[in-house]
């Protein structure tokens, strides 16, 4: 049977969403924001197992953020994201997955049927993530003008969960911890030579970076409506 392992990472100090604690702690909708993605991972039929990277100075946040939840030991997380990412595929070898999953903390909202898609792709190929076309217009600048148009076509936002075999993303890791300008796991996928699937990725996966953001994610959806009340002004 193929399992599969969620790999969460959250050991970044968020600073530019503002506040004393990291991004990823602080509350949204009624809960942490880590535990958001956690509870959807923690969920899923598909997925054996579930792990945070975390930065131990803050386990006691987690502690509270995940209160309840069946989740494997928290690993501690590295300087870069990418050293986190490292460590957390490191703490799985003693018992490797088949396959992994690995989600930005920032990223709250992800829905069950994204995680659906990379595990379809992932029955056919060693790689996946989610993305939304490109759908502004695209300028190059040099000193706040503009020189030119990118042309969008065949660009992509790339999102989390992204999905891989697990021997082949954990050998690609360990491959490049003298590196720092892989801003994302497929990247270090692509630059070990593995090929990269894109699914359809959801409008609502978001990564919340900054304090405006962190706000308009907590306000929800808000519905209006019209009704109507009938009583008696006074006893009959």
């Amino acid at each position: 049977m193929t399992t599969t392992v969620a790999l969460v990472v959250a050991a970044g100090a968020g600073r530019r969403a503002g506040g004393q604690a990291p991004k990823q702690y602080r509350p949204l909708r009624g809960k942490p924001m880590l535990r958001h993605c956690l509870e959807t991972f923690v969920a899923h039929p598909d997925i054996a197992a579930t792990a945070a990277v975390i930065d131990p100075d803050y386990r006691d946040l987690y502690d509270a953020a995940t209160t309840g939840l069946d989740l494997l030991p928290p690993v501690t997380g590295g300087a870069t994201r990418q050293q986190s990412c490292h460590l957390g595929l490191q703490a799985l070898a003693a018992d490797p997955p088949d396959r992994v999953l690995i989600h930005d903390a920032a990223r709250p909202f992800v829905a069950p049927a994204v995680v659906d898609r990379i595990l379809t792709a992932l029955d056919t190929g060693p790689a996946a993530l989610p993305a939304l076309p490109v759908a502004d217009t695209l300028k190059r600048a040099d000193a706040g003008t503009v020189t030119g148009t990118v042309d969008r076509a065949g660009l992509w936002r790339a999102q989390t969960p992204q999905g891989f075999a697990y021997a082949a993303i954990a050998a690609a890791h360990a491959a490049v911890q003298d590196r720092d300008d892989l801003t994302d796991d497929a990247t270090v996928a692509e630059a070990a030579g593995i090929p990269v699937a894109i699914v359809d990725g959801d409008p609502a996966n978001e990564k919340i970076t900054t304090p405006e953001q962190l706000a308009n994610a907590a306000g929800g959806q808000v519905r209006t409506g019209f009704g109507f009340d009938v009583h008696a002004f006074a006893p009959p």
